[in-house]
C-alpha cells in the first residue's frame, strides 16, 4: 500500500500496531494442550448414528470441528481463526478446505480495532481490511453476514466459518512463509541484513517476498475440490505452530494404529540459506517455523499422490499450483516423526504449494 494514496503519513507502517503479531500471539502448543484437557473429557463428543451409520464427531485438538446435527444426515462443519490481519479470510477458509469441504455457507468476522491508531488511520486503513476480508469471502463464493468489533491496542483481525453437508462432503482429519516475511523487514536493518547478505541477494529476497503474499493470498479450494477426486483420507492445512507440530497433531488424531514420517521440506528458494546464516531462529531447519494462510497437509492413497502433483498444476486451474510428496504413512502408534537429513526441496518464485503424505490412514 502506497500511503500517499491514502493520505497517511510516510512513517506510517501496519506493523506498528501488531505487536504479538505471528505466534508472538499463541499460546505454546504444549501449555494449550494442557488448558483443553477438561474439554477433551466430553460425552457429548462421541460418534453418532443416523439410520445405521456413523455420524463422526471431530473437536478439540483440531482448528476446526464437525458436528453431527439433530436433523438427521447432516453435519456442521465450523472454523474459527484470527490472526495479523493479513490474508485472514483465505487463512479461516483454509480449515474448512482441509476438510475437503468445498462450499461455505457463511463467514463471520471478529475485528480489533487498535487504540493507538490516529482518527485519519483508523478511518483510512479499517475500511481497506474489511473490504479485502469481504473481497476474499466472495472469491470463496460466500458472504459476510456479521461479527463483533472491540478497541484493543492491537489490530486483530479473525473470522469464522460455518457450512452444512452430508457425510461425502468432508473428511475427517483422521486416516499451512513466516519467515520470508521477516527477512524482508531486515532490508532496512543494516545490523540483521549484514548477518545474512553473503548467501541471498536484496532480489532474492523480494522475490521470495512477493512468492509468499501470493501464496498467503490463494485460497485451498482447488486442493479441497481434487481431494474428493483422489480420494484423501485426512488433511489439515498449515499455520503459526509450523509444519512439524501440525503433522504431530494431524498423527494424534488418527484412529488406526499408523504413524507419519516426514522425508522432505519445500521452502521458498533461497531461505533455507538465509535460515541457516542467521542461525536457524526462525525454527525453518527445525519444521517449526510459523506459517499464515500456508499449504495444506493431505493424505492420500500411494498410487494417488503423483496423480494429484500432477493434475494440480494443470492450467484450467489459472496459473496452477505445485504439490511435493513430503513423507509417508507406515504402521505406527499415532506419531509423527522425521527423518535426521529431511531433503530441502527449494521452491522457485511463481508457484503455489501444497504437501502431503503418500500413504493412507482410516
Amino acid at each position: 500500500m502506497c500511503t500517499r494514496d491514502y493520505e497517511l503519513d510516510r512513517s506510517f507502517w501496519l506493523t506498528r500496531f501488531t505487536e504479538l503479531k505471528g505466534t508472538g500471539c499463541k499460546v505454546p502448543q504444549d501449555v494449550l494442550q494442557k488448558f483443553l484437557e477438561s474439554l477433551q473429557k466430553n460425552h457429548f463428543q462421541e460418534d453418532e448414528q443416523f439410520l445405521g451409520a456413523v455420524m463422526p464427531r471431530l473437536g478439540t485438538g483440531m482448528y476446526n470441528c464437525v458436528i453431527p446435527l439433530r436433523h438427521g444426515g447432516l453435519s456442521l462443519v465450523q472454523t474459527i481463526d484470527y490472526v495479523y490481519p493479513i490474508h485472514v479470510s483465505v487463512n479461516v477458509l483454509s480449515d474448512l478446505y482441509a476438510t475437503r469441504v468445498m462450499e461455505c455457507n457463511n463467514m463471520l468476522m471478529l475485528l480489533g480495532v487498535s487504540n493507538k491508531m490516529t482518527d485519519r488511520e483508523r478511518d483510512k486503513v479499517m475500511p481497506l481490511i474489511i473490504q479485502g476480508f469481504k473481497d476474499a469471502a466472495e472469491e470463496a463464493g460466500t458472504s459476510v453476514t456479521g461479527g463483533q468489533t472491540v478497541l484493543n491496542p492491537w489490530i486483530v483481525l479473525g473470522g469464522v466459518a460455518t457450512t452444512v453437508c452430508q457425510p461425502n462432503e468432508f473428511i475427517m482429519q483422521t486416516m499451512q512463509c513466516q519467515e520470508t516475511l521477516a527477512v524482508h523487514q531486515w532490508l532496512d536493518i543494516p545490523e540483521k541484513w549484514n548477518k545474512i547478505k553473503l548467501v541471498v541477494t536484496q532480489e532474492d529476497v523480494e522475490l521470495a517476498y512477493q512468492e509468499a503474499m501470493m501464496n498467503m493470498a490463494r485460497l485451498n479450494g482447488t486442493a479441497a475440490g481434487l481431494m474428493h477426486t483422489f480420494n484423501a483420507h485426512a488433511a489439515t492445512d498449515i499455520k503459526g505452530f509450523g509444519i512439524w507440530s501440525h503433522v504431530q497433531n494431524l498423527a494424534k488424531q488418527q484412529r488406526n494404529e499408523v504413524s507419519f514420517v516426514i522425508h522432505s521440506l519445500p521452502a521458498l528458494a533461497k531461505m533455507a540459506a538465509a535460515s541457516k546464516a542467521c542461525g536457524n531462529m526462525f525454527g525453518l531447519m527445525h519444521r517449526t517455523c510459523p506459517e499464515t494462510s500456508g499449504g495444506l497437509l493431505i493424505c492420500l492413497p500411494h498410487q494417488q499422490a503423483a496423480r494429484f502433483c500432477a493434475e494440480i498444476k494443470s492450467p484450467k486451474y489459472g496459473e496452477g499450483h505445485q504439490a511435493w510428496i513430503i513423507g509417508i504413512v507406515e504402521k505406527g502408534n499415532c506419531t509423527a516423526r522425521i527423518i535426521d537429513k529431511p531433503w530441502i526441496i527449494e521452491v522457485a518464485p511463481q508457484v503455489c504449494w501444497d504437501y502431503m503424505l503418500d500413504g493412507a490412514t482410516s
